[in-house]
């Protein structure tokens, strides 16, 4: 197993589920959510403002500022004036670089496909799966009613498209915008590790031959 593994997903497709599976299946590291506490090592931001931060969107004024800032490094005057909220993306950004850089892992979110487009050995996912799969999912995971549960699904939703189309230029969800778009809601949990790692082996005989 040679290859980086980018998840992209809609809130309550079980696009974690599926990356920790991944994950265990090629015995290689899972990042997630956890990436926030290497992420604070690394920059010296506390976790509690990178959490707070975490994949919110920002306005397009903005990422330009954030962009310009990041082909300078972190020295430059601009840097220290930015809003804590871009911050943590670069902060992320140089994070996700150097953990690709220690070899293969699953990545979930946070722009990571974006992150590390100039490489070769990534295969970047996209899990979604229908409104009642997303909702009977989310009901059962945090235990709450089912307007309760489309509503948390709609606003991560917004945010999370709002956050990637802003920081990368593409389109979050977009088909051609990844390697492979999977529906877990036909094919399950189990039936959509199988499709990705056979996708994925397939792709790594395809790059090494």
């Amino acid at each position: 197993m040679n290859t980086i593994i980018t998840i992209g997903r809609q809130f309550g497709s079980g696009g974690r589920e599926i990356g920790e599976d991944l994950a265990k299946k090629y015995g290689i590291p899972y990042y997630d959510r956890d990436l926030i506490t290497r992420v604070s090592k690394e920059s010296g931001l506390c976790e509690e403002m990178i959490e707070s931060n975490d994949e919110r969107p920002t306005s397009s004024f903005l990422y330009n500022l954030v962009m310009d800032t990041y082909s300078f490094g972190y020295n430059s005057a601009s840097f220290s004036d930015m809003p804590l909220s871009h911050k943590v993306f670069l902060a992320q950004f140089d994070t996700i670089k150097n953990v690709a850089k220690e070899g293969p892992c699953v990545i979930v979110g946070r722009c990571a496909d974006y992150a590390l487009e100039s490489r070769n050995d990534v295969v970047n996912i996209f899990i979604h799966a229908g409104e009642e799969t997303r909702i009977k999912r989310i009901m059962a995971r945090h235990s709450v009613e089912e307007k309760a549960a489309k509503d948390m699904m709609n606003k991560a939703d917004k945010k999370r498209q709002s956050y990637y189309n802003y920081y990368t230029g593409k389109k979050w969800g977009r088909a051609d915008t990844y390697h492979l778009s999977v529906d877990s809601g036909v094919l399950g949990i189990q039936g959509t590790v199988n499709l990705i790692s056979q996708f994925v082996d397939d792709y790594e005989r395809r790059t090494e031959g």
